[in-house]
């Protein structure tokens, strides 16, 4: 373990960034060890940060040199003000204590260039390599930080971020239509004859709808492989795929018979606590 801790306050802002942007995963903390769970808060506060420059920009440029700094930051190339940021502190942290990839984290920052633009997810294996680099990505490191590396946890993670990533996508239509911004494959929208621009428009045809249906199939079909997995995996690694099972509950409530997809999607806190802890002591979680 490093000697050269970072100022506790650190800790405590990375917890509260995490609780107040990325709560399925904050609540998944709490089922590891401390040690563990304060590397993986710096984790996802790094994946908060990098998620939030989208919103917090109205032009791509400032965005890019937003992500230039962690990309530079994670290459050793930031001086000073890396410490004094207490994500980049925390990360940096739990990168030298538990042996972490950098170039993983390199590649989700970078990742997100393509958030910053209004350019159309191409193809489903677009979309696939776009999840594979981000949400599977975040998985895999998060596995790294409580067990050692293997395979069974990088094909779990692969299939889990797809799982969570496309479901997010789904969740997030209405926020993305009205920045004319598309997750949504354009290959998949031609296939069903689905119009961009009814999907910008906020319109709900037949189309759409067969578009979200084959996408959540597609989630559907990684979740229960995913699960299918876990018992690849070591107990002790496991608390770092419970996400998943608030993915899974999403994706339910998100194909509900006549739920209108451009209704935004704000699940309840206490329902992700109940969430997550029973699937801690479901039996894909424990045995």
């Amino acid at each position: 373990m490093s000697s050269a801790a970072p100022p506790p306050d650190s800790v405590a802002f990375c917890a509260e960034l995490v609780r107040s942007h990325d709560f399925p995963r904050y609540v998944a903390t709490l089922f590891a060890p401390a040690a563990e769970r304060r590397a993986l808060l710096a984790l996802y506060a790094f994946n908060v940060e990098i998620v939030r420059v989208r919103d917090q920009v109205s032009q791509p440029l400032p965005g890019e040199i937003r992500l230039q700094w962690w990309t530079d930051m994670l290459s050793g190339h930031v001086h000073g003000s890396a410490e004094g940021n207490p994500v980049a502190a925390e990360l940096l942290r739990a990168i030298r204590d538990f042996d972490l990839p950098v170039e993983p984290l390199s590649l989700l920052a970078d990742e997100h260039q393509f958030d910053l633009y209004n350019d159309p997810m191409p193809t489903m294996a677009a979309l696939e390599g776009y999840l594979a680099a981000t949400s599977s990505a975040l998985f895999d490191l998060a596995a790294r930080v409580l067990g050692p590396p293997s395979e069974a946890a990088e094909h779990l993670a692969r299939h889990a971020g797809l799982a969570q990533g496309i479901v997010q996508i789904i969740a997030n239509l209405p926020r993305d239509a009205a920045h004319r911004q598309l997750f949504l494959p354009q290959q998949v929208l031609a296939s069903h004859s689905c119009s961009m621009e009814d999907v910008f428009a906020g319109k709900e045809t037949p189309s759409l709808r067969a578009v979200l249906d084959q996408l959540a199939g597609e989630s559907q079909r990684h979740v229960t492989t995913a699960l299918s997995l876990l018992a690849q995996v070591p107990p002790s690694v496991r608390p770092a795929f419970l996400p998943l099972s608030h993915a899974q509950a999403d994706l339910k409530r998100l194909s509900q018979p006549g739920r209108h997809p451009f209704t935004p999607h704000r699940p309840s806190r206490l329902r992700t606590l109940w969430t997550l802890w029973r699937a801690s002591r479901s039996r894909e979680f424990t045995k």
